[in-house]
């Protein structure tokens, strides 16, 4: 046999038909996507939620606290996320290109504004927040790096979507839209109304539909494979007129051309 007739492709690059996942490996993972979405939880809790047999969750536990994913809280009940996830996230956004790209353009955002600036990134049917910049005011919206949120109910997530086809946006939806506030939009049809609105004006608008009392205004950046990005201004109603959002919705626009230059 010759080296010729040897298949030496990794096997990364066979049919995508044919991927099995390491059971093992993706309970660690829905483990860790579990706990960063609820917060600390009993190991039977866990255990139940995941199908896993309770001395299989014991010693999966044991072996995450060992290397630093998992903590036990003071009661020695409640399992949360370690200090080695934070270090593994804060590495990802530390060197993710975008990032850094847009930090000087949130900063010029925040300071013309004064409000809450967000970077936030397309992830199946949730928007995670990148990056962001704080309001100066006392009175303002609670969000953190790394927090998600379902992408039909916020702006960040509306213009996102409108970069979509509408086949795509229907793919991308919950199979229920659960509502955040009472002006969540949750009919499916309203919600792609929405957003061809918000494809058609160039920007999106959550009004109110996330938390009560905040009208955020959101621009998709230009698509850089295998990222959808997108900045968001929020801002309490109080302290809006219609002078201050046509700014709001300007200083965007401008932050969307300097990005893309």
């Amino acid at each position: 046999m010759s080296v010729d007739d040897v298949d030496l492709s990794p096997d990364t690059e066979g049919d995508e038909g044919d991927f099995q996942p390491v059971k093992s490996a993706g309970r660690v993972l829905e483990l860790l996507e579990v706990l960063a979405s609820t917060g600390p939880r009993s190991m039977r809790d866990l255990a139940d939620q995941l199908g896993v047999p309770k001395s299989s969750m014991h010693a999966l536990l044991r072996t995450m606290q060992h290397y630093g994913w998992l903590e036990l809280d003071a009661t020695g009940k409640q399992y949360g996320l370690g200090v080695h996830a934070l270090l593994v996230g804060s590495a990802y956004v530390d060197g993710d290109d975008v990032v850094a790209r847009t930090s000087p353009i949130l900063d010029t955002l925040a300071e013309n504004t004064g409000e809450t600036v967000h970077l936030g990134r397309l992830e199946g049917d949730h928007v995670v927040y990148m990056a962001k910049r704080e309001s100066v005011h006392p009175l303002r919206m609670f969000s953190a790096v790394g927090r998600r949120l379902s992408a039909y109910s916020t702006a960040l997530g509306k213009c996102l979507l409108a970069t979509l086809s509408d086949e795509e946006i229907v793919a991308r939806m919950p199979e229920k839209l659960e509502a955040a506030t009472d002006k969540t939009i949750t009919d499916p049809d309203q919600l792609l109304k929405d957003i061809r609105r918000a494809r058609v004006r160039g920007y999106s608008i959550d009004d109110e539909e996330t938390t009560q009392g905040l009208r955020c205004f959101a621009i998709a950046l230009p698509q850089r494979a295998p990222t959808h990005d997108a900045i968001s201004i929020s801002v309490p109603i109080f302290r809006l007129d219609d002078e201050r959002q046509e700014a709001i919705v300007r200083l965007l626009f401008e932050a969307r051309y300097s990005f893309a230059r």
